[in-house]
């Protein structure tokens, strides 16, 4: 189916806990809110307040001076720490290093983004054989110079001449699709709105793509999106000459897109109320042509509880798998398995095994050059084993460590292919891979500024509160052991929608790292990381395992002797907001700092907005019965910020073109704990311009954005980083 300087350890060994001024601040003058008493919701017999539901309009002049006054407090309060800039001009120094990805065939073109350093965004080159030179194919940077429009490569057609190009601006998850004749180098005049969570799939002289109706005007951001449908756009034409060929006239509130196996034999269709589970269709393009919103496609999967996509199509001529499809599902496996499926029989009756389900969970399978690549997650690092197409003869590619791979897939008839590797101290080598010889070689590895070598990372299996083992990744320099003194320590999760957490590289984590912090990532149920069982024991009803998980992680670090409440922050984006959310409210004294980063933190009325609805698979919907509102009320963070308590230190992190976690969220959240927190701790927002739910974000942005988070968590925890001696120890 069709992305060194290195500081001395004398200065590293100079930070530590200063003399806590924390309570000593002068009291933060917040900006008053207006409460409307009146707003609200009757829901299953409980009337539920909701006083800030005014800010939830977006567009209003009300919410733009609010935003407007919230950031004036956060930028004055985030301006007086003294180390902040000092953070800033390292966290660029460590930031400013060439980052190449790995190259991308298309016929005899090779496409890789390379970024100097600290350019907002990557640009995109192209080079004629794996050892021509680079030019520039598309430069982001010279398209808008703020650097808040992101452009990545989409699919190329079968003849590899022309590819789709998606274009995205300001952080918003609505796309714009663009089309490149490789042929002449050339962006040709097509140009498709309104397209969100698609992407595309070449079938003759165009291909598929989903799209929404036009939102009406102000509610671009905001509004739900409904009714996407499924369309033909020939190259050439303008959009609106575009052919509808799917759509589903009774329920607004359904996810679908098409893929076409590589050599265009099929169409495939998936449809999913959400983001777990969902139906798979298929439909022959040989015999058939065309599909229309009339055809009647074949069932591989009915259903949205199952998850059952297809891999490939396999010739005819291949021993044991041709004219089948490959299909990866977790019908019968919950770590998932890879069977064969005939396309003229495909009951599930009659799939045969060719990677039977292990013991690991199978992450994904990739097909390149007449293999197999399957990717296993064991206890959430990467395995990568190769087989032929039909299961038989496997071997494992062995990486450079434990870490995250991914890579290897290619088209029927390559030779090689690449791959990456990474982990928590590597930023990502790039390895090109031989089909023939099964060789690794290095192609690109990046120059650091800083040492690896001093930094180690172990992980821990702890016990949850139902008595679960739960796996946690404890990453520090060499010489912080636990039983010293308390480091400050950031614990990072997230919990949902069967999504796993490996071994990643941040930069901006090597300012925690080198200043004797210690990071520590969880592999919380609710995620994927040992299959549809882990995930299910983190959803709807069993939701609080996954806070129970996170908190149980926090307490044996303060057990083991790593750090202290005084000391611990705990950090997470998104469902990783909720996390922090509901982590604080429900143990505000267990932490020092809480930084939920554009999280869902109204749980009642979280899908109302633009894709919420798609996340009730996984969380529930307040709405639906008295059940669902019982256990989502419990838990919800907004809803249970008490009046009296002493809230962590609290950095709220959202952005105004946030269309996939709209921040009202975080706005409501914010007004409120703010006016219940009982102690000196500062509540504030960071809102941020011309951004969105994370992709994309330019470079000058993710600068400023880590160099408030690590100001903030440092101050908080009353740690002095060690850059420059011109730096006090406090206040």
């Amino acid at each position: 189916m069709r992305t060194a300087t290195i500081f001395a350890a004398a200065l590293l060994a100079a930070c530590g806990t200063a003399p806590d001024t924390r309570m000593t601040e002068e009291p933060i003058t917040y900006p008053e809110t207006r409460r409307d008493t009146t707003a609200g919701d009757d829901l299953h017999g409980t009337f539920v307040p909701d006083p800030y539901r005014w800010l939830e309009n977006d567009t209003s002049a009300e919410t733009a001076d609010w935003v407007t006054r919230q950031n004036a407090v956060t930028d004055a309060y985030l301006g007086k720490i003294p180390f902040r800039q000092a953070i800033a001009d390292r966290y660029e120094e460590l930031f400013n290093y060439p980052k190449v990805s790995s190259p991308r065939k298309v016929g005899d073109l090779f496409f890789l983004y390379k970024n100097s350093g600290l350019q907002n965004q990557s640009v995109i080159y192209v080079r004629r054989g794996i050892d021509g030179e680079d030019e520039v194919f598309i430069d982001p940077n010279a398209i808008d110079p703020e650097g808040t429009t992101s452009i990545d490569l989409m699919s190329s057609s079968l003849d590899d001449r022309y590819i789709a190009v998606n274009v995205q601006k300001a952080g918003s998850d609505w796309q714009e699709i663009e089309i490149w004749d490789l042929s002449t180098m050339t962006k040709l005049d097509d140009k498709l709105e309104w397209v969100k969570f698609s992407g595309t799939a070449w079938y003759k002289d165009g291909f598929f793509y989903s799209r929404y109706p036009t939102p009406a005007k102000g509610t671009e951001l905001s509004a739900a999106s409904q009714w996407q449908k499924v369309y033909y756009h020939r190259v050439g034409d303008p959009q609106e000459a575009d052919v509808l060929v799917y759509e589903n006239k009774s329920n607004p509130n359904l996810y679908m897109g098409m893929g076409v196996t590589e050599g265009e034999e099929y169409a495939t269709l998936y449809v999913s109320t959400g983001t777990d589970g969902f139906s798979m269709y298929f439909h022959d393009l040989q015999s058939g042509g065309l599909p229309t919103p009339s055809t009647a496609w074949k069932v591989l999967q009915d259903g949205f509880t199952q998850k059952t996509s297809i891999v490939d199509f396999i010739p005819e001529g291949v021993p044991g798998v041709g004219g089948k499809f490959l299909v990866q599902t977790d019908v019968d496996a919950p770590k998932y398995r890879l069977v064969a499926v005939d396309p003229k029989d495909p009951d599930a009756s009659k799939w045969v095994d060719i990677i039977p389900e292990q013991a690991e969970l199978l992450e994904g399978v990739m097909t390149g050059g007449g293999n197999l690549f399957a990717s296993y997650l064991k206890d959430a690092t990467t395995r990568i084993y190769r087989y032929a197409l039909d299961g038989t003869g496997k071997d494992e590619i062995q990486l450079p460590g434990l870490g995250s791979a991914g890579g290897f897939g290619g088209k029927r008839d390559d030779t090689y292919s690449f791959y990456s590797f990474s982990s928590f101290t590597d930023p990502g080598s790039t390895f090109k891979y031989d089909y023939a010889s099964g060789e690794s070689t290095l192609y690109y590895r990046p120059e650091l500024k800083f040492d690896p070598d001093q930094y180690t990372s172990e992980q821990v299996f702890f016990t949850s509160k139902d008595g679960t083992k739960v796996p946690m990744f404890i990453v520090h320099r060499k010489d912080v052991k636990p039983g010293g003194a308390p480091a400050p320590t950031l614990l990072y999760g997230y919990g949902g929608f069967n999504i796993s957490l490996s071994p990643f590289f941040s930069t901006s984590r090597v300012i925690l790292l080198e200043n004797g912090g210690v990071f520590c990532l969880v592999n919380l149920r609710g995620g994927g990381e040992y299959g549809e069982e882990w995930h299910k024991a983190g959803m709807k009803e069993k939701k609080q395992n996954v806070f129970d998980d996170f908190i149980g992680a926090a307490e044996h670090l303060i057990a083991q002797g790593w750090t202290d409440s005084d000391h611990l922050g705990i950090a997470g984006g998104s469902n990783g907001g909720l996390l922090v959310g509901a982590a604080m409210t429900q143990r505000p004294e267990l932490f020092a700092v809480a930084m939920p980063q554009v999280g869902v933190l109204d749980m009642l009325r979280y899908h109302k907005f633009t894709a919420g609805f798609g996340w009730i698979p996984e969380y529930g919907c307040a709405d639906s019965t008295k059940a669902e509102f019982d256990y989502l009320y419990a838990y919800s963070p907004l809803h249970n910020l008490k009046e009296g308590t002493c809230y962590p230190a609290t950095l709220v992190m959202t952005a105004d073109h946030d269309d996939r976690v709209v921040p009202a969220h975080s706005f409501k959240f914010t007004a409120e704990l703010q006016r219940v927190q009982a102690c000196a701790q500062p509540t504030l927002i960071r809102i941020e311009t011309s951004a969105g739910h994370g992709a994309g974000k330019p470079t000058s942005k993710i600068i400023e954005e880590q160099a408030d988070i690590w100001s903030f968590f440092f101050h908080r925890t009353g740690v002095t980083p060690g850059y420059g001696n011109e730096v006090s120890a406090s206040e």
